[in-house]
């Protein structure tokens, strides 16, 4: 009987060491899928940085989370060892490919290898690690409890502000240099947008995390009176609840942009100095609009147009939300 078979038939204890930031948890999610289909009834443990930890919370199969923030001298990998020693694991898997995959006692390892970074998208790459027979696309599973704190939050503000009309995702923030869009020209795209009959009537909802505020501002105060603050209201599951309110997403290249398409909704990816075609929002309504659109090739996100954005949000909505004959409009 194989490593796999044994574990199957017991109810295999998983360890599943997720990426540290949101985006790469997002990007390595189907991998939760993969342990239920590969060993059934897995009693799965994540260990995740704090921001993505609530985003496997109502993962199938998932009994616990260690929350493992990084600390000095990689002091977090110590803390989540003593954590996890005592317990004789059926599969461990690694998408950090760190050494302590390899120091606990497991029947099957699949520990990540950075010389499989070849090219491909991270996905593949995850897939591969999988030993997957089709590649493992994002997904999340959006609980009860975030659903009701995304509506506690954007519900009042529906009714307080410009009525009820389909909702625009924005999200101008993130968090490695050189891949934030400039605050000012997220104002400038709202007012764009605004004066667009396409979006007559639409709410603009603002989404980020604590101390996203300064970046968001200029996009909110465009607004006004039809513009929904989520930045800084809920974790990032409550957030992919509130992402999946709305119509269509635009933001920078970040964790809530691969929330976003993982969610289904259409989804444009703002990218500059960073690999597009690698790291893009992965699904079948996603796009891409870059500062230089040659493959290969990269340019400051400074150099990304308001009017480029803009070309590309109507583009999205023709593809994702128009009626057939509201597209040549």
């Amino acid at each position: 009987m194989s490593d796999n078979q044994q574990a199957s038939a017991s109810g295999a204890r998983v360890l599943f060491i997720s990426p540290n930031r949101i985006g790469d948890s997002v990007i390595a999610s189907g991998v939760v899928r993969e342990i239920n289909r590969q060993w059934p009834g897995a009693r799965i443990t994540v260990a995740a940085g704090g921001p993505p930890a609530p985003f496997f919370r109502a993962a199938p199969g998932v009994e616990r989370i260690i929350v493992v923030n990084k600390g000095k001298w990689a002091s977090h990998w110590f803390r989540l060892w003593a954590e996890v020693v005592k317990q004789p694991w059926d599969v461990v898997i690694d998408t950090r490919g760190s050494a302590l995959g390899w120091l606990i006692r497991a029947g099957t390892r699949r520990i990540y290898n950075r010389g499989w970074e070849t090219g491909v998208p991270k996905v593949e790459v995850v897939s591969r690690l999988m030993q997957a027979p089709h590649s493992l696309e994002p997904e999340h599973y959006i609980d009860g409890r975030a659903r009701a704190e995304a509506a506690a939050v954007i519900d009042p503000q529906l009714a307080d502000g410009a009525g009820p009309g389909p909702i625009i995702a924005l999200a101008p923030i993130a968090h490695q240099k050189g891949k934030s869009w400039p605050a000012d020209r997220w104002g400038a795209l709202v007012e764009k947008l605004k004066a667009e009959s396409r979006f007559d009537g639409w709410r603009f909802m603002l989404v980020g995390g604590p101390g996203d505020h300064p970046p968001a501002a200029p996009a909110l105060s465009a607004a006004g009176d039809r513009g929904i603050d989520f930045v800084g209201k809920g974790d990032i599951l409550a957030s992919a609840a509130a992402i999946s309110r709305s119509a269509l997403f635009v933001g920078n290249d970040s964790g809530l942009m691969h929330v976003a398409a993982a969610a289904g909704t259409p989804t444009l990816g703002l990218f500059g100095p960073t690999e597009w075609w690698l790291y893009g929002p992965r699904g079948p309504k996603t796009r891409t609009v870059a500062s230089n659109n040659t493959r290969g090739q990269f340019a400051p996100i400074e150099d990304l147009t308001v009017e480029a954005v803009f070309a590309a949000t109507l583009d999205l909505y023709d593809a994702y939300v128009a009626q057939p004959s509201d597209a040549s409009a």
